[in-house]
């Protein structure tokens, strides 16, 4: 933890799980857990829920009268047409057009908003975008998140939250919970149905303790940070830098990838001109250097990340992340690869340290619950 200079007021409780609290954007985050097992918290979010602290997750309040000029600056959405209690995945580019981070931006009133970023520059670009503007941006530790995650998630907050079941997918409301205020966004990283509380410091550790013990009989379980890379793979949600040219350098280039490669065009909110890095990024459709896309692997056994990806015994990609699911029986992977292997059916081979050589073929992204009905469910 020598370089962590925020702090979650549940470390405690992570080290009774038995987490080394690992560094994370500047927090000890809960990476690993020596008790419990990844596969049963990744069963629980697919079936049941599970409850993570995401206290690791940079918040940002902007307010003001230049609060969305701010924001329409720093990232891709147009936020005019964000209205009050919702909220929209946008992305940062930097001059280059290239991808410096993603965020959640939540629009909390006329001239406020909340953004929510990891470890990318997004507070930079902000401060950036506010510099010589009637606006005020603050850096918010005390706010935690804790993320309650999986489709029965709903089925226990309705016992505490009056009209839970009527919050629409990526929206948010001021509430309470167990007597203590909070913020609940239905927003999360697991492709599942689920929610986001965001509460004080000095709540979160009674807010954390009892919907374990009340939710136990329904199957709650704490997780690991970690066991989001098994739900993200499956589910096409990207990590910075962990899926980037920042962990995966080019050969003969800087590191920055654009949203085309990234398969995160789709944040660009229609004809949106003048955000940071906009012509580039208009410029580069079409000259794609790789893709984000997927592998299905043959068998169970898991590559580790970085494992060479080769067709015709040439090396030609990367896996970023990997993951073998026990509800869904497949081994599946995100990978870097070729424009032209961005296509379903090829055949590759990934070569493994660990396991050796393992047959893939290519296949389109996301695996699970690809027209995203579970996590937007209604009612």
């Amino acid at each position: 933890m020598t370089n962590s200079w925020r702090f979650s007021t549940l470390g405690d409780r992570h080290r009774a799980l038995g987490s080394n609290l690992e560094d994370w954007s500047g927090m000890g985050t809960a990476w690993s857990y020596e008790k419990g097992d990844p596969d049963a918290e990744y069963m629980a979010i697919r079936t049941k829920a599970g409850l993570m602290d995401v206290s690791g997750l940079k918040k940002v309040h902007i307010t003001g009268h230049a609060a969305s000029h701010v924001i329409e600056r720093a990232t891709t959405r147009n936020v005019e047409k964000l209205m009050p209690g919702r909220a929209v995945y946008a992305c940062m580019l930097n001059d280059a057009g290239k991808f410096v981070d993603d965020c959640v931006i939540y629009r909390m009133g006329p001239n406020s908003f909340m953004v929510v970023h990891g470890s990318g520059q997004g507070h930079e670009q902000l401060t950036m975008a506010a510099t010589g503007r009637d606006v005020s941006i603050r850096f918010d530790d005390n706010l935690h998140d804790l993320s309650l995650q999986g489709p029965m998630a709903v089925d226990f907050l309705e016992k505490h939250v009056p009209g839970v079941r009527d919050l629409a997918y990526f929206s948010h409301m001021p509430t309470s919970l167990f007597g203590k205020p909070i913020t609940l966004s239905r927003t999360g990283y697991t492709g599942e149905r689920g929610y986001e509380i965001f509460c004080r410091g000095q709540d979160a550790v009674e807010i954390w303790d009892r919907i374990l013990e009340e939710g136990k009989s329904m199957g709650i379980i704490p997780c690991r940070f970690t066991t989001l890379d098994m739900l993200r793979s499956e589910s096409y949600l990207l990590f910075f830098p962990y899926d980037n040219s920042e962990m995966y350098p080019f050969e003969n280039e800087g590191p920055g990838d654009t949203l085309w490669e990234l398969g995160l065009d789709f944040t660009v909110s229609p004809g949106k001109t003048g955000f940071r890095g906009a012509e580039e990024h208009y410029r580069l459709k079409g000259k794609e250097r790789f893709k984000i896309w997927g592998l299905k692997l043959e068998g169970k056994n898991v590559p580790g990340n970085g494992a060479p990806v080769f067709s015709d015994g040439r090396q030609v990609g990367v896996v970023t992340q990997a993951m073998y699911s026990p509800l869904n029986d497949w081994t599946v992977a995100i990978a870097r690869l070729p424009v032209d292997l961005a296509v379903d059916g090829k055949k590759v081979v990934v070569n493994c340290a660990t396991h050796g050589k393992i047959a893939a073929e290519t296949h389109s992204l996301p695996f699970y619950d690809v027209e995203k009905k579970r996590r937007s469910a209604k009612g």
